[in-house]
């Protein structure tokens, strides 16, 4: 399987002809899908795996370095 992610400006008449293009694929082939999200899904994991972990750090915004044992 190919994962391929587009950028399309809906505007435009190449955007509106590509858009036709591939709602006809999705709804006459099973061999197509669309699947419409602006975050790579790995980025998506790592934050939910992290929001759901008990070990958290505070950060101060003025201090980020600092607070991060950084300096």
């Amino acid at each position: 399987m190919t994962t391929i992610t587009l950028k399309i400006n809906e505007r435009t008449k190449a955007g509106k002809a590509l858009l036709s293009m591939l709602e006809f694929f999705t709804k006459e082939s099973k061999g197509v899908e669309v699947i419409e999200t602006p975050y790579d899904p790995e980025f998506v994991a790592m934050v939910k795996k992290s929001a759901a972990s008990k070990k958290k750090k505070e950060v101060n915004p003025d201090d980020v370095w600092g607070s991060l044992g950084l300096k």
